[in-house]
This record gives structure tokens, C-alpha cells and sequence, in this order.
């Protein structure tokens, strides 16, 4: 009997310890999956507005479909200007030497140049990484700032529970709860529609 006894105690107090360790390496191993997605998922925000401030400079508004920009991106260009001779040259400039000429060049090529993106990257673009295919939320507008000034804007934005929806249930909860209790966005968003912003990330 007293043999049995120390075993059911030696059951109970593994247990104990196993539920201790395991009430702190929970929110530790959530933190650090979820800093790792959420860093994929800022870099592919920060690709979208990149995209979009290259929609406005080409047609004056931003976009609120992912398949437009992504479209614009793979199949438009934009225009350029570039000096033929140097306007510091006197002699040049007055030899009529001197000129300014127009070019265009491929989206893709101008705004991600050295990024080495391939088509299929800019494609998936609006889905959202970790999720079963969900799609970047994205809108766009304009409105009037308290100076009466009437100003282009857009949001694209990825809620926690796209990303993070396969992860400990409790823990997400926390976090969604947490930024709501501080009137913030629970997720990851890039832009507003409430506000002038400049177009910054959350995380900035």
C-alpha cells in the first residue's frame, strides 16, 4: 500500500511540474512563433504599399483590389524622365546640347528592383501566409482631414486570427483582447481609412 501511495505522489507531482512548465513555455513559445509570422507578413505589407504609392503615382488614386494592383504590377509600366547632358555645362546648355527625354519601365522592375521577386511571389501577394488561403483585407478612398484638405488613402490589413488561428486558442484570445482593451487594431495593418497616416504600418 505504501508502495502505491508513493507512486500515485510521484504521478501527481510530474504532473504538477509538467503543468508548470508547461503555464510557462506556453505564452513563450506563442511570442516567439508569433514575432517570427509576423514578421513574414510586415515585409509583405510593406511590398503592398510599395505597390500602391506606384498605383497613385500612375493614376492619381490608390486601389482597393488586391487583383488590380497585382495586376498593374506584372503587366504595367511607368514613366521616367532622365537628362541628356548636364545643365551645369554653360557651353552644352547653350549649344542646345541639353535635353530631358521620357522613358518607361516595368513596374515590377522599377519598385522591387534589386528584390529579385518572381512573378508568382507578386501573384500570391494578397494571400495571407499561415492561413488557408485568406486574403489581405484591402480598401481604399479618401477623406478630409481637419484642415478641410481632401486627401487619398488606403488600408490593407490581416487580422490575428488569419494568421494565427492553428496556435494555442487561449493565447490568441489574450491577444486579441489585449489590443482591443488598448483600442487597438488586433492584427497587422499598413494604412487607414479613418485617418490621415502617411501610410504607416501598425508597427511603426
Amino acid at each position: 500500500m505504501k508502495t502505491l501511495l508513493k507512486l500515485v505522489l510521484a504521478v501527481l507531482i510530474l504532473f504538477a511540474v509538467w503543468l508548470l512548465v508547461k503555464q510557462f513555455t506556453t505564452p513563450m513559445n506563442f511570442v516567439t512563433e508569433r514575432n517570427a509570422r509576423e514578421a513574414v507578413i510586415i515585409e509583405q505589407l510593406k511590398d503592398i504599399r510599395t505597390a500602391q504609392h506606384a498605383y497613385r503615382q500612375s493614376h492619381q488614386r490608390y486601389t482597393s483590389s488586391m487583383d488590380t494592383l497585382i495586376a498593374f504590377v506584372l503587366n504595367d509600366s511607368m514613366t521616367y524622365e532622365r537628362a541628356i547632358g548636364s545643365e551645369d555645362d554653360s557651353v552644352a546648355v547653350a549649344r542646345g546640347m541639353v535635353r530631358r527625354e521620357k522613358f518607361r519601365m516595368a513596374v515590377k522592375d522599377t519598385i522591387y528592383s534589386g528584390k529579385g521577386y518572381s512573378d508568382q511571389y507578386i501573384r500570391n501577394m494578397k494571400i495571407v501566409p499561415f492561413s488557408d488561403g485568406q486574403q489581405v483585407i484591402m480598401d481604399a478612398g479618401s477623406l478630409t482631414t481637419e484642415s478641410k484638405v481632401v486627401v487619398m488613402v488606403f488600408e490593407a490589413k490581416v487580422p490575428y486570427k488569419m494568421f494565427l488561428s492553428d496556435m494555442n486558442e487561449q493565447q490568441l484570445i489574450n491577444l486579441i483582447d489585449e489590443r482591443k482593451n488598448f483600442e487597438k487594431y488586433p492584427g497587422l495593418k499598413v494604412g487607414s481609412m479613418t485617418e490621415a497616416t502617411n501610410d504607416a504600418g501598425n508597427w511603426e
